[in-house]
């Protein structure tokens, strides 16, 4: 009986998963390719120099340590070239989208803040 109870769940799961699945776009090639011109920041792109690296680490340390936020949240690009930081990156809320950029705004040795970041529409 519990063979044919497991089997019953599982197969419960299995129907549900294209269901879900069509609801999300897996397919993320069109944000790919935007991705891939020149005027578009990376981390790759992240400036060399000590000061980029720990403007970078510092706003990061902030954002991760605030536990208000999402995962996607902790997770934006943070990427610094000369004092500018570049914020990309899909976040939940536009609450959360102005508490990651005021925490990087707020960093000791920003000149400016471009913040690229999005709000998932779901």
């Amino acid at each position: 009986m519990k063979s044919f109870l497991g089997v019953c769940a599982i197969a419960a799961i299995l129907a549900a998963v294209p269901a879900a699945a069509e609801h999300h776009e897996a397919d993320n090639t069109g944000k790919n390719m935007r991705d891939r011109d020149d005027k578009t920041l990376s981390p790759m792109d992240q400036g060399e120099s000590a000061a980029d690296r720990e403007l970078t680490a510092t706003i990061r340390k902030a954002i991760v340590g605030d536990d208000s936020l999402s995962t996607n949240a902790h997770n934006v690009k943070i990427v610094t070239v000369d004092g500018v930081v570049t914020l990309r990156g899909p976040v939940k809320t536009a609450a959360e989208k102005a508490t990651v950029a005021s925490k990087a705004q707020a960093a000791k040795g920003v000149k400016r803040v471009d913040d690229q970041l999005e709000i998932e529409t779901n």
